[in-house]
């Protein structure tokens, strides 16, 4: 056969490859509102610059002419780099309309290869999960062989864990993803959902009635409200894939392509020292008020630009990423707008997560701390709010990425430890006007070091006045005024200067250093 001829086959195989699981099963993903893994491919990087690995795979290393029942272009995924924002990164992106996007041992051969690329080349490695998990193929029977095989297999996730903390990792929920492809995501850095047409579950449907007889429906098991909202699993929800690859576009713009590297600073028009009238109005006259602390960060940033996670989930803390001056940052706030901003399990592990997250990856910190310290009583209790309290301790005192914090109105107890107080080495530490710093608040105080006096007043409505009163005199005690005398804060500072402040501490800091002992490695709290 002349060179022409072997061309030409090439390209025929090739175009039969890339047509994956053929129209009808493409316009089942349209139907669905989905779009297909190439058209997602599209999407997700700059045009032109994505190369593919391994487009001739086949289900069992099958040549064309060999395939016997359904044809397996690609094996169900398809992998290669491309550049986002002109940088590269690695994509493995499951097929739906190739075996159900199933892992297959040669689709996973070529993940495999793809994961050892992304790490040696330290570039940000992304899944889209579109995928009915591990491969099964009924229609071959049941072959003990292959069953036995399964001995061999799970080097996908400890591989995940290598990668954990030096290069990003993105999995995408386009789709599905059960079994296997429930642990990717899992053990992935950023975890997006797509509505309605995703789901997240160790075991799917039919397995969860064959086991324990709960019949249950995708969404309801695994969907993107359940992961969001319920679970804490997701970091976000996106009306369509279009969305969400938009977000992962710009998720990784905030990060370095490894953990060696220092993240993207971008320009910006918003200027570094503007000062917004409206931080004037923000905190409420009463310390009781509830006020919206996403106001404050959305003055504070460039182009009032936020990227937030896990929105839905732990509400009473607020995390996300934006950039001040250009430079990227991570923000960990109170929220008073949800159970008074006190501290609980779910938000003290949401922040943890997200602490370690930036730390890995060289983005620097800012707590805006209005925090009432950690929720008690039996409840909290049993579910070990001391273990997950100590899981964001652990984290901000271990973060070594330059760490900001401002007293917007109060910190107290060790709510003020773990949203990075004094003792947690912060590079900047100020407080606005009528802030308190403390042991807890006043009211708080009195009901214990007065509760015998309070007990002995004439009437409930007695003891309430006196429990006032006595708060109201140890108010000026704890306000910044006396900390800022003892030198324990940096500066009391016009809230309208905070932007300025904190430009000047993220170039100030750009290039910190923290030596820590030696250690094989730590041990977290979990």
């Amino acid at each position: 056969m002349k060179m022409t001829e072997r061309v030409e086959k090439l390209a025929e195989q090739r175009q039969r490859n890339e047509g994956m699981g053929g129209p009808e099963r493409i316009e089942r993903q349209h139907a669905k509102g989905k779009l297909t893994a190439r058209e997602r491919l599209k999407l997700l990087f700059d045009p032109g610059t994505f190369e593919e690995l391994g487009l001739l795979a086949a289900h069992h290393g099958n040549l064309p002419d060999e395939e016997q029942g359904q044809p397996s272009p690609a094996d169900g995924v398809i992998t290669g780099t491309g550049e986002i924002d002109g940088r590269p990164v690695a994509a493995a992106v499951y097929d739906f309309t190739v075996y159900g996007g199933s892992i297959g041992e040669i689709g996973e051969r070529k993940v495999a290869r793809l994961r050892d690329i992304a790490l040696r080349s330290r570039i940000p490695m992304v899944w889209l999960v579109d995928s009915a998990g591990a491969r099964l193929d009924a229609s071959a029977g049941i072959d003990p062989r292959r069953i036995a095989s399964f001995a061999d297999t799970g080097y996908l996730f400890r591989e995940q864990v290598v990668m954990s903390g030096v290069i990003p990792q993105v999995a995408a929920m386009v789709g599905p993803g059960a079994a296997g492809t429930a642990y990717i995501p899992g053990l992935a850095d950023f975890l997006p959902m797509v509505k309605g047409t995703s789901s997240l579950a160790i075991g799917g449907p039919y397995l969860v009635e064959s086991t324990v007889g709960e019949k249950v429906t995708e969404e309801e098991l695994g969907g993107a409200k359940v992961h969001n909202e319920l679970s804490g699993v997701a970091d976000a929800e996106y009306p369509d894939d279009a969305t969400c690859l938009a977000a992962v576009r710009e998720y990784l713009g905030f990060f370095p392509s490894h953990c060696e590297d220092k993240p993207p600073r971008r320009p910006t028009s918003d200027p570094f020292d503007r000062r917004d009238e409206d931080l004037l109005k923000v905190v409420p006259e009463s310390p009781r008020q509830a006020f919206d602390m996403h106001k404050v960060i959305l003055s504070l940033v460039d182009d009032r630009k936020f990227f937030p996670m896990k929105p839905r989930w732990a509400r009473n803390l607020i995390t996300g990423l934006a950039r001040i001056d250009g430079y990227p940052l991570g923000i960990v706030a109170n929220n008073s707008m949800q159970l008074g901003g006190i501290l609980d399990v779910n938000a003290a592990d949401k922040a943890a997560r997200f602490i370690n997250l930036c730390d890995a990856f060289n983005i620097p910190l800012l707590f805006l701390q209005d925090v009432p310290g950690f929720m008690v009583g039996t409840k909290v209790e049993q579910q070990g709010i001391i273990r997950h309290g100590a899981k964001m301790m652990y984290a901000t005192a271990s973060a070594t990425v330059p760490k900001f914090t401002v007293v917007v109105r109060k910190g107290y107890g060790a709510g003020y430890y773990v949203m990075n107080g004094r003792a947690f080495e912060p590079d900047l530490l100020v407080a606005w006007p009528g802030a308190e710093i403390a042991v807890m608040g006043p009211e708080g105080m009195v009901s214990i070091a007065a509760r015998k006096v309070l007990q002995s007043a004439e009437s409930p409505e007695a003891a309430a006045a006196m429990k006032k009163e006595l708060a109201e005199g140890l108010r000026p005690h704890i306000r910044i005024e006396r900390t800022a005398a003892m030198a324990m804060v940096d500066d009391v500072v016009d809230p309208r200067d905070t932007r300025r402040l904190l430009a000047r501490a993220l170039k100030r800091t750009a290039n910190k250093r923290v030596e820590r002992p030696f250690r094989r490695r730590e041990i977290s709290p979990v």
